[in-house]
């Protein structure tokens, strides 16, 4: 039940970065940049035909074949119910919705719109709502699998493990 909430959840975070990538590309291409907060964060408008941080530029048809290869595997995961610890759904839906968000822009635009600019406060490439939902699910990601995931590995390793006796222990017996 919560895999398909997580799959609705996914769908909204598309909806909602394509709705402002339009805004983008309506009210922010024109002028190009607007300053939000001074010193530490300007919207501008950029056209990133590649991926994180500008690598694999004009590399679309790879970009999109990977990412749908990504995104068909978690939707699989979450249908399937593979995963049952919340952490781990979120984190799917995060970097499900995020990947998706920027599909839509590579398929119908050839190009992912990124706005968020923190320049000012860092020397950061610019990005997008997107990206924001792809780092914090991988994040979630890291989490899961260093923290619970290991734990449990180490839980059934500790139960599964017969425990050794000692000489003493063996002539008792």
């Amino acid at each position: 039940m919560f895999s398909y909430l997580a799959l609705a959840g996914a769908a909204l975070l598309v909806v909602i970065d394509q709705l402002i990538k339009v805004w983008a590309l309506n009210q922010l291409a024109p002028v190009y940049t607007m300053q939000v907060i001074p010193g530490i964060l300007n919207f501008t408008y950029v056209e990133n035909y590649g991926a994180a941080f500008g690598i694999l530029q004009q590399k679309t048809f790879f970009l999109i074949g990977l990412t749908g290869i990504v995104l068909i595997a978690g939707i699989i995961l979450l249908v399937m119910q593979k995963f049952r610890h919340p952490l781990m759904i979120i984190s799917l839906m995060l970097l499900i919705g995020g990947g998706a968000g920027n599909l839509v822009d590579r398929i119908f635009r050839k190009f992912v719109v990124d706005f968020i600019d923190i320049t000012p406060l860092f020397n950061f490439p610019v990005f997008n709502f997107a990206d924001c939902c792809v780092v914090i699910g991988t994040i979630l990601l890291f989490i899961y699998v260093i923290f619970i995931d290991g734990k449990k590995e180490k839980t059934i390793a500790n139960v599964a493990q017969p425990k050794k006796l000692t000489e003493g222990e063996l002539e008792n017996k």
